[in-house]
């Protein structure tokens, strides 16, 4: 049989489908995977089936419905007091994952270095390297995962192309602050290096925190690609999705490559959202939502042997077992499923080479009732 030159031959099946498969042969409550298993809003789902009934079912503008489009630059002019063209500095895409994997495209050429933060999201360094890129991995300082921007500049060589930024922060809800951005914004002054800043979470944010974007710095807004995603936002991960924002040149050529991937996205619920968009208190109050059920998450594996790593943010929350057992972490998580019962991820998968902290990642973004569950069983590890 004919078979090619693997293109990611490091690569096998994630972790995500790993432990989900698992989960179900073990009837586990999986808090693995990061997605709500509640509804969303009917209004837009309705906003949606309106479109549909109208015959908003064919292409749409390859760039994105234009309304949207205006909506969005309308949105993010109003919170970050900055001034976005949605005709040249604004694409909607299938997904924000989508919407890296175009960013990264569009700058790296082979042999380019690129700064990647570990932990992190799985699909950057694949993206990466398929680009021919040559990953340059900087880990997040313990125990609270804060960049060390000293070891970060230390990483930048004359072959620096980009550097990945993620917040907040999948897999452990840390955030960037002020200071962080003023520090990035101090390393790639005068470089040519482009930032590929991953905010799918933008509106996740809890404690009174504040997301620091880089379309609140202008220096930093020139030479970004912002990634973001409808699905974190609206509970509707499954429509993949997203959209990315940066300035115009930098999206004439992400563009170039769009056109001939995906070349257009979801008509009817681009559509819809473009309508829920007016509806600010739904991406304004998000935030609060989900942190009432991290706090009750919190609240619950208080009464376990499981020891919490600060979240500020996002779907996630991290946990040490280091009291429970000094399993490596991935042994630790398969057994956590098969004998009691629950999935989470282990920290380690989101590492390039193999590490063992005794971390767990557990999504709390769940009905009430699958929360309890699976706190029932983990007050028994």
């Amino acid at each position: 049989m004919l078979a090619p030159a693997s293109k990611l031959p490091q690569v096998g099946t994630t972790i995500f489908t790993t432990m989900s498969v698992l989960a179900q042969q073990h009837q586990a409550v999986n808090l693995g995977q990061g997605f709500p298993d509640f509804g969303m809003d009917p209004l837009l789902t309705q906003y949606v089936f309106e479109a549909m009934q109208s015959g908003m079912n064919q292409y749409i503008h390859m760039n994105g419905y234009p309304l949207l489009r205006e909506k969005l630059a309308d949105k993010y002019n109003r919170l970050y007091h900055t001034n976005i063209d949605p005709n040249t500095e604004i694409t909607i895409t299938p997904g924000a994952t989508y919407a890296l994997y175009t960013a990264i495209s569009t700058v790296v050429q082979p042999g380019d270095e690129v700064i990647v933060l570990e932990p992190a999201y799985d699909s950057y360094i694949p993206n990466i390297e398929i680009n021919g890129g040559k990953v340059v991995t900087v880990p997040l300082a313990m125990p609270d995962f804060r960049v060390d921007w000293d070891a970060v500049e230390q990483a930048i060589t004359s072959k620096t192309k980009a550097i990945v930024i993620n917040s907040p922060h999948n897999p452990t809800g840390a955030l960037l602050s002020e200071e962080d951005m003023q520090q990035l914004e101090k390393i790639v002054e005068g470089t040519g290096i482009y930032i590929i800043s991953d905010e799918v979470y933008e509106h996740l944010i809890f404690d009174g925190k504040t997301h620091e974007s880089v379309l609140r710095y202008p220096a930093l807004r020139a030479r970004s690609f912002a990634c973001y995603s409808f699905g974190k936002t609206y509970h509707c991960t499954g429509w993949k999705l997203g959209y990315c924002i940066a300035p115009p040149a930098l999206m004439h050529e992400f563009r170039k490559i769009h056109q001939f991937n995906a070349f257009t996205s979801n008509t009817p619920m681009q559509v819809g959202l473009a309508r829920y968009l007016d509806n600010e208190k739904a991406y304004r109050e998000v935030g609060q939502e989900l942190q009432a059920m991290r706090d009750y998450f919190q609240a619950g594996m208080a009464d376990t042997r499981f020891q919490p790593v600060p979240s500020y943010g996002s779907y996630f929350q991290v946990y040490s077992y280091a009291s429970i057992s000094d399993e490596p972490e991935q042994a630790f998580a398969e057994r956590l499923t098969r004998e009691h019962g629950v999935t989470g991820i282990p920290v380690a998968a989101f590492y390039r080479e193999p590490v063992n902290r005794q971390l767990i990642r557990f999504c709390f973004v769940k009905q009430r009732s699958t929360i309890d569950q699976a706190l029932e069983r983990l007050r028994h590890v």
